[in-house]
């Protein structure tokens, strides 16, 4: 059962308010359940007739945007990649593909990725960012691709500085 515990999201949050049960218990289950309120974004890809979906929970922050990741799973990457970033794109997923999804989103491991080539256009402000492929974003979770928001975001920060990518 815990683990379809997601299938029940709704469910469980909703019926929470059944229960007579502090507010403050109330909201830690809420917590825990973890159900996510917030926007689906499309980015159009550069030169291409493809669009980056992403989730977000704060699509106030689409301005800060900066960079794109998508998991080295995601079934767009053998489109995403260009010519020129083929061999070095194909090495890292393979590398990638030796670790578990535990290590790979272990928050303190080191932040790892290649760019693919290729660019998303931010949809709020029409800038082009670059996408990278980057194993700490997993293709089973949410859309496999994220936004990053360096300047308010810890991961991306850390992954940006790496990489000399803008903040």
């Amino acid at each position: 059962w815990m683990l379809k515990i997601t299938a029940y999201a709704d469910r469980l949050i909703d019926d929470l308010e059944d229960v007579d049960w502090p507010e403050s218990i109330k909201d830690m289950q809420r917590n825990w359940i973890g159900r996510s309120t917030g926007a689906e974004i499309s980015f159009q890809v550069e030169g291409l007739d493809a669009t980056l979906s992403v989730f977000t929970t704060r699509p106030d922050t689409l301005f800060g945007a900066t960079y794109m990741s998508v998991a080295p799973e995601h079934p767009a990457l053998s489109q995403l990649t260009t010519a020129d970033q083929k061999a070095e794109v194909e090495a890292y997923v393979e590398s990638a593909g030796r670790k578990s999804d535990l290590e790979r989103t272990e928050l303190q491991k080191d932040k790892s990725g290649v760019w693919t080539g290729s660019y998303a256009i931010n949809p709020v402000n029409g800038e082009k960012i670059p996408v990278w492929v980057a194993d700490y974003v997993l293709g089973g979770y949410g859309s496999g691709a994220v936004m990053a928001v360096p300047a308010h975001d810890t991961r991306d920060h850390e992954f940006a500085t790496k990489y000399g990518l803008p903040i």
